[in-house]
C-alpha cells in the first residue's frame, strides 16, 4: 500500500470517527409532585441574588468579605481549576500533539566488531518533527473522555456556587444570632437595671418595717435571674463573634456587627408559594449531580470502547547526517510512517468488568440524583412550612407581649393605689419579661426560616448558573 494510499484510509477511518457508544441521556421524570405543598402564587422572572436578598450594607460587605477570604470557599475555587486542567488534559488527546526532537549519537566500535577490521566511530545526527502515538477516535473513545472530564467540570464549578450560597445563608443566620443576642442582653441589662432599683426602695421599705420578706427575696431573685441571663447571652455573644470571624475568614470589625433591632434588620424580599418541583433542577447541589449523571453516561462509552481495536498513528519528518556540518543539506531529507492497530482478544474479563462497573455508576448517578430532588423538595416544602408556621407564631406573641405589658400596667397601678401587693407587680413583670424575650426569639427563628428557604432554593428564583465556556 502507498503512503498517499495509506493516508487516505486514515482519513477516512476518522470521518468514520462518529460513531457514538455512549448511551444517550433519557428525559427524567421528577420524583416529586408538581407543585409544593402549600401556598400559592406566581414565580417572578427575576434572578434573586444576595445582593438582593440581603440589603443591609453592613451584611453585603461581610458576605464580599468571606466570598475572598472563607477558607472552604477558596478550597472550592482551587478545586475548579484543577479540574479545569484536568478536562485540558483530556480534551488534548483529541488532536495529535507535534513535538521537535533534535538528536546526536557517536559510537566507537572496535576492530573486531566495525566489520573491517579497524576500529570505526561512527555519527549521526538528525532533526524531526512528528508525531506520537495519536489515537484515532474511531470509537468515539477520546471523546468519552473529553466529554467525561467537561461534566465533571460543570459539576465542580456548581459546586462552588453552591458552597457559596451555604455560606452566604450560614454568614446571615449567624449574624442574625449576633442580633438576637445583642437585643437579648440588652433587655436583660435593662431589666436588671429597673429591678435592682426596686430592690434598693424594697430594702430601705423593709429596714422601715414598711415592705414584707417574701416581697425582698423576690425581687433578689428577679435581680439575680437578670444577672444569670445577661452572663449568659455575654457568653453567646462571645460565641456569635468566633462564628462570624470563622465564616468571614478574618475578625470581623466592630463597625460591620449588627446594630439594628431585629424587626428592621434584615429587609428580605417577599418569596412567592406554589412554585413548580422542576425549579427545583436549578439549584446548583441538582444540577451538579444531573452533570456528573451525564459523566457516567460518557463513562459507559469509554468502557465500550474498550472491546473494538485502537489504531495509532507515529509520523516525523525532518533530515539526518552523519556529519553535524551536513545535517542541512540537500538530500538529507528523512520522514517515516508507523501506524499500529491493538485489538483486545483475551484479558480474563477485563473489559466486560469494567464495563459493567461503569454501568452501575451511571446507575448509582441516576438514583442519587433523584434522591438528591427528592431532598430538595422536602427541604423546600419544610421551609416554606416553617416560614408560616414562625409568621403565626409571631402574630401570637405579639399579642401575648402586648397583654404582658398591659398586666404589669395595670398591676403596678393597683399596686400604687393600695389595691395589690406588690408581689403581683413582680409576677406581672416577671412574665412580661419573659414574653419580650419570647417575641426576639420568634422574630429570629422567622428571619431564619427565610435565610433558610433562600438556601435551599439555591440562591434566588430562576437562577441561572453559568458554566465554563471551556467547550
Amino acid at each position: 500500500m502507498s503512503v498517499k494510499t495509506f493516508t487516505l484510509s486514515a482519513i477516512a477511518l476518522v470521518v468514520l470517527s462518529g460513531c457514538q457508544l455512549a448511551p444517550e441521556q433519557k428525559d427524567i421524570t421528577l420524583p416529586v409532585p408538581d407543585a409544593y405543598a402549600s401556598g400559592a402564587g406566581q414565580a417572578q422572572e427575576a434572578a434573586l441574588k444576595w445582593q438582593q436578598f440581603f440589603s443591609d450594607k453592613k451584611l453585603q460587605s461581610l458576605i464580599t468579605q468571606s466570598l475572598e477570604y472563607n477558607k472552604d470557599m477558596q478550597i472550592a475555587v482551587l478545586n475548579v481549576q484543577r479540574v479545569r486542567g484536568l478536562y485540558q488534559i483530556e480534551d488534548s488527546a483529541l488532536y495529535p500533539s507535534l513535538d521537535f526532537n533534535g538528536s546526536g549519537t557517536r559510537q566507537r566500535l572496535p576492530a573486531d566488531l566495525s566489520g573491517t577490521g579497524d576500529a570505526a566511530i561512527s555519527s549521526q545526527y538528525s532533526a524531526t518533527v512528528g508525531i506520537t502515538s495519536y489515537e484515532l477516535d474511531i470509537w468515539g473513545k477520546v471523546r468519552n473522555q473529553s466529554k467525561q472530564a467537561l461534566q465533571n467540570l460543570y459539576s465542580t464549578e456548581l459546586s462552588q456556587y453552591s458552597t457559596q450560597v451555604s455560606l452566604v445563608a450560614e454568614l446571615a443566620n449567624a449574624w442574625l444570632n449576633y442580633a438576637a443576642d445583642q437585643q437579648l442582653l440588652k433587655l436583660a441589662q435593662d431589666t436588671l437595671t429597673s429591678q435592682q432599683e426596686s430592690l434598693s426602695l424594697t430594702q430601705k421599705s423593709f429596714d422601715l418595717g414598711a415592705a414584707s420578706k417574701i416581697t425582698l427575696e423576690q425581687l433578689r431573685s428577679t435581680v439575680a435571674t437578670a444577672k444569670v441571663d445577661i452572663a449568659t447571652y455575654k457568653r453567646l455573644l462571645q460565641r456569635d463573634k468566633n462564628a462570624l470571624d470563622l465564616l468571614v475568614g478574618k475578625p470581623v470589625a466592630s463597625d460591620l456587627l449588627p446594630s439594628k433591632s431585629l424587626d428592621s434588620l434584615l429587609s428580605l424580599p417577599a418569596i412567592p408559594v406554589g412554585l413548580p418541583s422542576d425549579l427545583l433542577t436549578q439549584r446548583p447541589d441538582i444540577k451538579a449531580a444531573e452533570h456528573l449523571l451525564l459523566a457516567a453516561n460518557a463513562n459507559i462509552g469509554i468502557a465500550r470502547a474498550a472491546f473494538y481495536p485502537s489504531i495509532s498513528l507515529t509520523a516525523n519528518a525532518g533530515t539526518a547526517s552523519s556529519d553535524l556540518s551536513d545535517l542541512f543539506d540537500a538530500g538529507s531529507g528523512t520522514w517515516s510512517f508507523v501506524p499500529s492497530v491493538s485489538l483486545p482478544i483475551f484479558n480474563m474479563g477485563r473489559n466486560q468488568a469494567r464495563l459493567d462497573v461503569a454501568q452501575a455508576d451511571q446507575e448509582i448517578a441516576l438514583v442519587t440524583y433523584q434522591q438528591k430532588i427528592q431532598q430538595a423538595f422536602r427541604e423546600v416544602s419544610d421551609a416554606l412550612a416553617d416560614r408560616q408556621g414562625y409568621q403565626e407564631q409571631l402574630d401570637a406573641l405579639d399579642m401575648l407581649l402586648k397583654s404582658r405589658q398591659s398586666t404589669f400596667d395595670l398591676s403596678q397601678a393597683r399596686y400604687d393605689n393600695g389595691a395589690d401587693s406588690y408581689l403581683q407587680v413582680l409576677d406581672a413583670q416577671r412574665t412580661w419579661y419573659s414574653a419580650q424575650q419570647q417575641n426576639i426569639v420568634g422574630q429570629q427563628a422567622l428571619l431564619a426560616s427565610k435565610i433558610s428557604l433562600y438556601k435551599v432554593v439555591g440562591g434566588g428564583w430562576d437562577q441561572n448558573v453559568k458554566t465554563s465556556q471551556a467547550k
